[in-house]
């Protein structure tokens, strides 16, 4: 191997990294504001804070309220670096990845967020639960059952395609 294959090959080998650590950023971004969205803006099971401060007064809404906005600020953080990095593993010349690496990634970053915002923040602090009520613990284990799922599927994928891929 000469000194210019062997310098391709560290390169390829960094913008792999950077577009799979891209994918699974933008997957956690995803991740994030899909829980936002839908958990606590459509549904509106729980809010940030509300296992903390009770939404039933202005004052606690409003501390839910910026607490919220301040997750999905971190989620489009998380989205906007992803982007980055994934566009910058993307340029140049290198082997091409199948989409299902690319599905992988993603899938990989949205179950690595609901696996550890539901563990940290449903069972270890308790600040929120998915969905309050009878069946709390119940909707808290599935979270962490679909994250889960995700996250080994996500896994499976990135590792099939890294195999074919060389």
């Amino acid at each position: 191997m000469t000194t210019g294959e062997l310098g391709r090959d560290v390169e390829h080998a960094d913008a792999d990294r950077r577009w799979m650590h891209g994918g699974v950023l933008l997957g956690l971004g995803l991740g994030g504001f899909f829980d936002g969205i839908v958990i606590h803006q459509l549904l509106q099971w729980h809010h940030m804070l509300s296992a903390v401060y009770p939404h039933d007064t202005p004052g606690n809404l409003r501390a839910n309220t910026l607490a919220d906005g301040l997750f999905h600020l971190v989620a489009y953080l998380f989205t906007l670096l992803g982007t980055a990095l994934l566009w910058s593993g993307l340029r140049g010349r290198h082997p091409a990845w199948p989409t299902s690496a690319f599905v992988g990634t993603l899938l990989f970053g949205f179950g690595l967020f609901n696996v550890v915002e539901g563990l940290i923040d449903h069972q270890i602090l308790g600040i929120h639960h998915v969905r309050p009520g009878p069946y709390q613990l119940a909707y808290d284990i599935g979270f962490l059952i679909w994250g889960a799922a995700m996250l080994l599927v996500g896994w499976g994928l990135m590792r099939n395609a890294r195999a074919a891929n060389g």
